[in-house]
């Protein structure tokens, strides 16, 4: 049996650096054993432990979805000890991973529903694996109606550039771009995420809004995803920045009776309501 404590052994095949402030980066990796790779089944919403040998381990979400076969993607931010070494690595170096840990975005439950996606800053990861995943040849027919509304600060701050380029010039998907404060050059809509959700007001008859990004951006969305008549049962959001080890030993992803490396990290708005009152 495969053990969860032990990583396994991956190796950097690429990494893009996603803003200007350069403390973000793509790292794809790429399993060192094909029966690794074999083995790692995931689904979009899940995270991964990744090792640093010698530095220690953090949990990251899973970027690219099981769609895109070959490697697996890590958007991650220079945060700590293990975020810094991880971005100190070059190509071919070495990176231990363990997973895929938690729940997942519910793509089967998705199904024959509209989507609406609204997502902030660098927490956009998990929600571009989603993205890849339900408008991918396989699977695009099962989904109808896909929203997609993402902000950020600056212009610099906009992460998987080609890859919203590409979702743009679909005609099976509507991507609403904005930034907090107009600047030269840019084309999309200006405002905070939540101006922009009541503007582009999706309709929440026969849908799934899934949420994430910076807690204000949430605090703020939400309401204004109420008032377009999304009940409790119809937001999805993640609590992914409560984990930890992964794998519900440790206690410190606790919220009230929940763990949520072991319950979650993807939870309904139902389910929130149901944990102490700051989440």
């Amino acid at each position: 049996m495969t053990n969860l404590y032990v990583p396994k052994l991956t190796t950097i095949k690429s990494i893009v650096t996603e803003n200007g402030a350069n403390d973000i980066k793509t790292f794809e990796l790429v399993f060192k054993d094909d029966n690794d790779l074999n083995e790692f089944k995931y689904i979009p919403g899940q995270f991964a432990e990744l090792t640093i040998f010698g530095k220690g381990e953090c949990p990251i979400g899973i970027a690219s979805s099981p769609t895109e076969s070959g490697s697996l993607k890590f958007t991650v931010k220079k945060m700590g000890t293990v975020t810094a070494a991880l971005h100190n690595l070059d190509v071919g170096s070495t990176v231990g991973i363990r997973g895929p840990l938690g729940n997942s975005w519910p793509v089967e439950a998705m199904k024959e529903k509209n989507i609406v996606i609204v997502g902030g800053g660098f927490a956009f990861s998990t929600l571009r694996s989603l993205i890849e995943y339900l408008i991918a040849d396989e699977y695009r027919s099962y989904y109808k109606d896909i929203t997609v509304i993402y902000g950020n600060r600056s212009k610099s701050e906009v992460l998987y550039k080609s890859d919203l380029e590409r979702w743009q010039q679909r005609n099976d998907i509507n991507v609403v771009l904005t930034l907090d404060r107009a600047e030269d050059g840019w084309n999309g809509k200006v405002g905070f995420v939540a101006p922009i959700v009541k503007e582009v007001a999706p309709s929440s008859e026969n849908a799934i809004a899934v949420i994430c990004g910076p807690p204000i951006m949430i605090k703020t969305s939400i309401p204004e995803l109420e008032a377009l008549q999304f009940t409790d049962e119809q937001i999805l959001s993640s609590l992914e920045m409560r984990m930890k080890c992964g794998v519900g030993k440790c206690g410190r992803c606790n919220v009230g009776n929940k763990f949520v490396c072991a319950d979650g990290p993807i939870f309904s708005r139902a389910e929130l309501k149901q944990m102490p009152g700051e989440y």
